[in-house]
């Protein structure tokens, strides 16, 4: 029998927590905005809070889960170990697919920001370079990630101060209300949820992760943390000076909001910002996505040659090769708007069975009371998406599973 070769653990804290600020702080939070007004109205500012209230659960859930169980694959991996080898599978599924779509949106956003007239081309492109670079070894992508952080974190910074410092600035446009309804505010939340997945990036990490159990319950909650901290200033920032209306209008919401607070010079660095910060969301999505490819290779749910690990660079290079050419060709053809509905339900789904399964992980009222709210809340936002987006969703969990019986019968 082969023995199963290991991936390399070289992240430490600072390396985990950078890499899940690059899949979070990413190109979300410039094109997520503008749907999320559409949807909540006023209340918009309710919205982001219950995304964020619903992502600390399921950081929180992702953290224990990581730490007793530090393997690739993240919730595949756990659901299979806390629920069944069905809902680990219907994980699996759900992060791959849903992921997928991701990975596509932020090539496209890389496309619109530097070539809008060629955004396929440049959208393929992006995908080429940044699987090559995952190659290459996971160290090297945290190299890189750090770099591209450090970019988006220095031009958001730059957007806050000069909306909040602007005479057009004014708090009165931060009203909050229910214009859009509980339902507007829900769906809004579902929206801004897709800028807040990759957490989870670090736990998909873990077979790479040193001293996991100590590090990763560590690197989740700061990273979401700051995050949370970022998309708030953001948020209210470009309210300040464009209110709701507008930024529910807005094609690009944080570069109208630099232009509307007077600094029309600013524009072209927001821009710069919005592609680097959609690399490097999707240096950090194609990560995932491999390991997880990884992870269900391994148990027989996706051909085993995608299990094998490179010898000299230590990664899933099957598994990433793989992830990156099916990626480039749904790049080549998905529009960005769909694919970011899609994705959000494919994700919240994903994490309602991390919070079932760190439920199962105590059997304290009060250890229990997180998972609870969290995948309540997960099922809660998936269902408050557009239809077309919980229509198409559970239509690719319902052939997953489908997948799933057919092979079991085998």
């Amino acid at each position: 029998m082969t023995q199963r070769v290991e991936l390399r653990r070289t992240l430490g804290v600072f390396d985990a927590v950078v890499i899940g600020l690059g899949a979070m702080v990413g190109a979300g939070i410039f094109v997520a905005l503008g749907p999320a007004a559409r949807a909540g109205g006023s209340g918009l500012l309710i919205g982001l809070a219950v995304a964020g209230v619903v992502a600390y659960c399921n950081a929180t859930a992702s953290a224990r889960l990581a730490a007793r169980y530090p393997a690739s694959g993240g919730t595949y991996v756990y659901g299979r170990e806390r629920l069944g080898e069905f809902w680990g599978y219907l994980a699996g599924w759900a992060f791959v697919v849903g992921k997928t779509a991701s990975c596509a949106a932020m090539g496209l956003t890389v496309g619109a920001y530097v070539w809008p007239g060629q955004a396929h081309a440049v959208a393929v492109g992006a995908v080429v370079l940044l699987t090559a670079v995952n190659y290459l070894g996971v160290q090297k992508s945290a190299w890189l990630t750090r770099g591209i952080v450090a970019v988006v974190l220095a031009v958001l910074a730059a957007v806050v101060t000069v909306c909040l410092g602007s005479g057009a600035s004014d708090a009165g446009r931060l009203g909050v209300g229910l214009s859009g309804g509980v339902g507007g505010v829900l769906q809004a939340a579902g929206l801004l949820f897709f800028a807040f997945a990759g957490y989870a990036r670090i736990a998909t990490l873990g077979e790479e992760v040193r001293d996991p159990a100590r590090t990763i319950p560590r690197a989740v909650p700061l990273a979401l943390g700051i995050t949370l901290c970022v998309y708030a200033a953001v948020t209210v920032a470009a309210l300040s000076v464009l209110g709701t209306d507008g930024l529910a209008g807005a094609t690009a919401p944080l570069a109208d909001a630099v232009r509307a607070a007077g600094a029309p010079g600013l524009v072209p660095v927001v821009r710069v910002g919005a592609a680097v910060a959609a690399l490097g969301s999707l240096l950090a999505l194609i990560l995932g996505v491999s390991r997880t490819t990884l992870a269900m290779a391994r148990d027989g749910h996706l051909p085993g040659a995608l299990a094998a690990v490179h010898p000299r660079f230590r990664v899933p290079h099957r598994a990433e090769l793989a992830v990156g050419a099916v990626v480039a060709v749904v790049a080549a053809t998905v529009d960005v708007r769909g694919a970011i509905g899609f994705s959000s339900f494919g994700v919240l789904v994903y994490y309602a069975v991390a919070n079932a399964s760190a439920w199962t992980l105590s059997s304290s009222p009060v250890a229990r009371s997180l998972p609870l709210l969290g995948g309540v809340g997960c099922v809660t936002l998936a269902f408050s998406l557009p239809v077309s987006s919980v229509v198409a969703g559970s239509l690719v969990l319902a052939v997953g599973a489908g997948v799933y019986g057919v092979r079991r019968r085998r």
